[in-house]
């Protein structure tokens, strides 16, 4: 009986410093293991596949996505500064029926066709990205 209640005891200990080595480490097995890249101005460095799904660089990924918005390629080299109200709201239509999860590569299929975003709308958009990220890196 007595060696039953160590050998529990020892599992509950094991078990303990476990969570808390997880809690500590931000729940990465591999964080002893992985290089720290955290780039000084806080953007993504780009090695991680979660950092390179959020990206708003075009060059991450070369293919052209369509999210259902293939009626703003007209506006493919247009001026922010040149849309008028209606327009403005069509981008917003587009952005605000996108899944959380297509957001960032939205943005990334806007980019590569040539279409500039109004402000509005882009100021929207980095505001939805920058949430997404916050609420996964606090989860």
């Amino acid at each position: 009986m007595t060696a039953a209640l160590i050998i529990a005891g020892a599992i509950i200990i094991v078990g303990l410093a476990l969570y808390i080595h997880h809690r500590l480490t931000g729940g990465s097995a591999t964080a002893a293991s992985e290089p720290e890249t955290e780039p000084a101005d806080g953007e993504c460095c780009g090695q991680h596949a979660v950092c390179e799904r959020d990206s708003l660089l075009a060059a991450v990924s070369g293919s052209i996505v369509y999210y259902d918005d293939e009626e703003l390629d007209a506006f493919a080299g247009r001026s922010p500064e040149s849309y008028t109200e209606t327009e403005t709201d069509q981008f917003r239509d587009v952005l605000l029926t996108l899944l959380p999860d297509d957001v960032a590569g939205w943005a990334r299929s806007i980019q590569l066709r040539g279409i500039e975003l109004p402000a509005e709308v882009r100021e929207e958009l980095i505001m939805m990205i920058s949430e997404a990220r916050a609420s996964r890196n606090h989860a």
